[in-house]
């Protein structure tokens, strides 16, 4: 996995995530292939901050043309999602440019009652904060694109049978 060490680092430097879409699927156990790592942040500044100081150390940058240290700054996040319709902040590996990261720009469901009801899994040794299975399925239903739809079939089924 090779956010492994992206994974270890948040967690070390205690921001608080979630590990959503595509990840978060094959965490719950899902055979899916994905080419991302989709997160959510609390936006709380320091934690953002905290957030950046990561992605920066491990060599990420923005793919779209801005300082990473944009996204830290609230009214330039409400301005990427009013004039361009932002929902994600996009950054890649300087040196490996197929490891992407997406991150929310705002909140498409109140992070703190998300965060409380995570699931810590252990993931290859490592410690992940992956959003629960009935937040995940929200997600992918604001989402809708082809593959959420997808993604819902099996997430909804695995709820049932965990209702059961």
């Amino acid at each position: 996995m090779y956010f492994a060490g992206a994974f270890e680092a948040l967690e070390e430097a205690r921001v608080r995530y979630l590990v959503v879409g595509g990840v978060a699927v094959v965490l719950h156990g899902f055979v899916r292939a994905t080419g991302d790592l989709d997160i959510f942040v609390d936006l709380e500044r320091e934690n953002v901050e905290r957030f950046l100081s990561v992605v920066k150390a491990q060599g990420y940058l923005p793919k779209p043309p801005v300082p990473l240290e944009d996204f830290a700054d609230p009214e330039k996040r409400r301005s990427w999602v009013e004039e361009k319709g932002m929902l994600v902040f996009s950054l890649f590996h300087q040196e490996r440019q197929h490891e992407l990261v997406d991150v929310f720009v705002v909140e498409r469901i109140p992070f703190e009652e998300a965060y409380a009801r995570r699931k810590i899994v252990n993931a290859d040794g490592i410690t992940v904060s992956l959003v629960s299975l009935r937040d995940l399925i929200t997600l992918k239903r604001l989402a809708g694109r082809p593959q959420d739809r997808e993604d819902l079939k099996a997430l909804e089924s695995k709820l049932e049978r965990e209702n059961g």
